[in-house]
């Protein structure tokens, strides 16, 4: 059996300090699944064929890693920094192997980003982190759904996808964080933008990052849900397009297709929002044994700034999902009403001929005793008379507008 015929299974890999890593890794790294999600945005007005097939070879998973990663750092490691909890100013960079110590330091928190690591590098971080091995295959699950949970040892965790667009192409992703007292640990897999912006905004704001780790996933979910937004703009633009081509009453089947396209993507966009109301939520509205008691209360706005812009999102998707509805039925009431045109003058031209072939008809039957069989003008009385009785018919359909 070929590779393409056997059944897809999902790779859950549980990794422990004594797992066998190369080979583990070597069955995921195959398996890269989540660039399946990848919807290539048909009939964009300024696109030629060359520029998707450009689009759509020459792309690399990898190619965005050098926008964001620190290359003298190993490991897959974008950043990993130390953070004053007194001042909120950055304090030094840290290598993977000394987190364990900063970790017992209580007046600074830790912020470590990861960019599609290998399973030795999350088993380090495992360890380092204490973190829970279910969250762990969570982070690396396929097409994992956004969601948000409290562990014991006072550890949330938090799965969102990212969408980013590229010419005319929407790649999602998937982006996992792990935030616990003094940490907050981002690991990026698949297409997003490089999380660069959102590090010099908070280096920016040390007042702001003395509330410690939320304020960073605060503005890490806020740069996520913000990137959703060219996104749904661009949907919006390419129905706007497509609108030009429904007011025929000629059907095309093209047309169809690129509006059903449209409609698939608009469902699979508002899946992977929608999700992400639940995470704002629970950070607005939970209770106190729901997070960490040293987590600042005053973040609780910021999150509600979040859902307001994940709300202007799902707003533009529900409202371009009500668009796209009605478009679509307009198309296919205007490709009736061009068939009914169609049958119309069809009925017309019937009726018309109807008269000629009545009296061809008659006259054809050879019998021995008719009238007007020997008259000198028949021929051209019944000529006549067709003639005015067909010009009479046609002038009323032309004005009823058959014709």
């Amino acid at each position: 059996m070929s590779r393409d015929e056997m059944p897809s299974t999902k790779i859950t890999t549980r990794i422990t300090p004594e797992s066998n890593l190369e080979h583990a890794y070597s069955d995921v790294e195959e398996d890269r699944s989540y660039l399946d999600y990848d919807s290539y945005i048909y009939g964009d007005a300024d696109a030629t064929l060359e520029d998707t097939l450009e689009t759509m070879t020459v792309y690399d998973p990898d190619s965005e890693r050098y926008e964001d990663i620190d290359v003298t750092n190993a490991d897959e490691i974008v950043n990993c920094y130390a953070y004053s909890r007194k001042t909120g100013e950055q304090l030094e960079q840290l290598p993977l192997s000394d987190v364990s110590k900063a970790l017992t330091n209580s007046g600074q928190f830790i912020w470590l980003g990861l960019y599609e690591p290998s399973l030795k590098t999350i088993a380090k971080v495992q360890n380092a982190f204490d973190l829970h091995e279910l969250a762990i295959e969570d982070a690396f699950a396929d097409h994992q759904r956004a969601k948000v949970e409290n562990y014991d040892n006072d550890t949330i965790f938090v799965v969102i996808r990212t969408a980013k667009l590229e010419d005319n192409v929407i790649r999602y992703g998937t982006t996992a964080i792990f935030m616990g007292k003094n940490y907050l640990i981002t690991i990026r897999n698949g297409p997003s933008n490089p999380y660069t912006p959102v590090r010099d905004h908070c280096n920016r704001r040390p007042e702001k990052l003395r509330m410690g780790p939320i304020f960073v996933l605060h503005a890490i979910l806020d740069f996520i849900v913000d990137n959703y937004m060219p996104v749904t703009d661009r949907l919006g633009s390419y129905l706007r397009e497509q609108e030009r081509n429904i007011f025929t009453y000629e059907f095309n089947k093209e047309t169809l297709k690129n509006l059903y396209e449209l409609k698939s993507q608009l469902v699979h966009m508002r899946a992977v929002i929608l999700p992400v109301q639940d995470i704002c939520s629970f950070f607005i509205n939970h209770k106190k044994s729901d997070l960490v008691s040293s987590f600042s209360q005053a973040a609780k706005p910021y999150f509600r700034d979040v859902n307001d812009h994940l709300l202007h999102s799902l707003d533009a998707i529900n409202g371009l999902n009500e668009m796209l509805s009605v478009v679509m039925n307009t198309y296919l009431a205007m490709v009736n009403m061009g068939q009914n045109e169609v049958v119309r003058k069809l009925a017309a031209w019937a009726g018309i001929l109807a008269v000629p072939t009545a009296i061809a008809g008659i006259y054809g039957m050879n019998f021995d005793f008719m009238p007007e069989l020997h008259w000198k003008y028949s021929y051209l009385i019944i000529m006549l008379f067709i003639g005015s009785l067909c010009s009479y018919l046609y002038y009323n359909f032309k004005r009823l507008g058959w014709l």
